[in-house]
């Protein structure tokens, strides 16, 4: 094995673990995936920290909370000014490059990446902020049911060709990098859009799935007390405005679900590029997603929601040759991946950081040592996006899950016995010293009134710039840099060299 292994991080959108076989779905076809955490290290309680695109990214890549970082929503500026991950492997002699989305906003559009392979599928302006002055008004931009109402198969869609793109370039990059036979260790994130809506799969993976087998949600809409973000949610995307029968519900699973096999196919291919370019032996591969999707569970749909099918995300770390095959069951968020990350670069030696983190190391997790303390088992979630209109938060500590939407919104479930969050237990006088901590540890940690006025501030400030930036026709979407003078055959040196130097393995 390499000293310093390359990393590979495979990232899916708005993909939760409960709909992948490896996490115990009985129905979804993942078998790249699964054998990955059969090889691999799976944590059975990983979360994002915030449970929406844009401010998920920023956190996993700044090791940050959303809070230190301002991280409010989709169309906020990631600031150049913030060390990432990018950064730190690179002061470690690692190549750094990204293939696919990452929804960076402003016009850094890079944040340590030396390259970048693809453009970003989603938009690097201020166009997609919330307005919590009005937190009830429908956005033209936003979430809405006809993704659901209308999924199904298609021979073609925009996040098939921008996967497929994302995953060609990638998998060039690891024959380049073996042709090269560079020393120098890389980094690569691959960053898929699926299976995030619009539910749309095609008709072979739609044909993996009979009808039939297609399960329904857990707790359909109505059956359990809505509290008012989710309701805020729900009418905000429009799932208020209709009422959806069992096929139309199943037909958006099923959607989803053939996204999901698409994706495992890329897994697939990439695992085996590894193989290929001879790379496997010494490359950690990281799986994981931004967020989840409610699928229809209690009638909501996409994320912006601490509910599990929303917060919580698969994370499988494969390296056979380091870290024995096991579950974790301690609570890890996207926060942790930077230190880990940086760790495994560092072989184990302490790192000086430019800033404080508040991400913490999987290590002692991946050997083992989750059942002698070593190992955290927290999770801290804070959300300002659509939907809300204040500060939203969750603390998860062991299987206790505190969630708060100020006073009039709070929510404390027991996971190890309610998995599906029924009871809520807030009001429950044995719960009541626990939440009464809680809620002091939020008033504590954070000025929330202060805080609202900060994102105020800042979607005002945006929802000017961006009728002036939209006036002067200014774009900061990033442009892959292509040079065809030293693509393919050219005259830089006779053609049997070109050929000789492109073959590989080596003769």
């Amino acid at each position: 094995m390499a000293q310093q292994p390359n990393i590979l991080v495979i990232m899916a959108d708005q993909l939760a673990p409960h709909f992948l076989g490896c996490y115990g779905h009985s129905v979804v076809q993942s078998p790249n995936i699964n054998k990955l955490a059969d090889e691999g290290v799976v944590f059975d309680a990983a979360y994002t920290n915030s449970p929406l695109c844009a401010p998920s990214r920023f956190v996993m890549m700044s090791g940050r909370l959303p809070t230190p970082i301002a991280a409010w929503d989709n169309a906020v500026d990631f600031s150049p000014e913030i060390p990432t991950l990018c950064h730190y492997l690179s002061s470690l002699n690692y190549r750094t490059c990204l293939s696919g989305k990452m929804h960076f906003v402003g016009p850094d559009q890079l944040h340590g990446y030396q390259e970048r392979l693809t453009t970003d599928v989603y938009p690097a302006d201020y166009t997609w902020h919330p307005e919590w002055d009005e937190p009830a008004k429908r956005l033209d931009w936003y979430h809405n049911m006809e993704v659901v109402t209308k999924a199904g198969p298609c021979v073609r869609s925009m996040y098939l060709d921008y996967d497929d793109e994302a995953v060609f370039k990638a998998k060039r990059y690891l024959f380049d990098h073996a042709r090269d036979g560079a020393e120098q260790p890389f980094f690569l994130t691959v960053s898929l859009i699926q299976p995030h809506d619009p539910y749309l799969c095609k008709q072979e993976k739609w044909d993996l799935y009979k009808d039939d087998e297609i399960d329904l949600p857990i707790t359909p809409q109505g059956t359990v007390e809505e509290d008012a973000h989710s309701g805020l949610l729900r009418y905000g995307y429009g799932a208020t405005d209709v009422e959806l029968d069992e096929q139309t519900i199943r037909n958006a699973r099923r959607a989803y679900y053939g996204s999901i096999s698409e994706i495992d196919d890329k897994v697939g291919e990439l695992m085996q590029t590894l193989q290929d370019a001879q790379l496997a032996e010494d490359t950690i591969v990281v799986f994981l997603a931004d967020h989840g999707d409610m699928l229809g569970e209690r009638g909501m749909w996409f994320k912006m929601s601490f509910l599990e099918r929303s917060s919580r995300i698969p994370l499988i770390v494969h390296a056979p040759q380091r870290f024995k095959p096991q579950r974790v069951p301690n609570a890890v968020s996207l926060v942790d991946i930077l230190p880990t990350c940086v760790e495994l670069a560092n072989q184990g030696a302490d790192y000086q950081y430019a800033t404080p983190l508040e991400g913490r190391s999987l290590m002692p997790h991946l050997r083992g040592l989750t059942a002698n303390g070593e190992a955290h088992d927290e999770v801290i979630g804070e959300y300002y996006g659509e939907g809300s209109g204040n500060p939203m938060y969750m603390i998860r500590r062991g299987m206790m899950k505190f969630i708060s939407a100020g006073d009039h919104c709070q929510q404390l479930f027991d996971l190890s016995v309610d998995p599906e969050e029924l009871n809520n237990l807030v009001e429950h006088a044995e719960y009541q010293a626990l939440v009464a901590q809680l809620r002091d540890e939020l008033a504590q940690r954070y000025d929330q009134v202060a805080l609202k006025d900060r994102v105020l501030e800042s979607q005002r400030r945006r929802a000017f710039l961006k009728q002036v930036m939209l006036q002067q026709q200014l774009s900061w979407d990033y442009e892959p840099a292509t040079d065809a003078s030293q693509q393919y055959i050219r005259n830089t040196m006779p053609i049997y060299q070109l050929e000789k130097r492109a073959r590989f393995p080596a003769v």
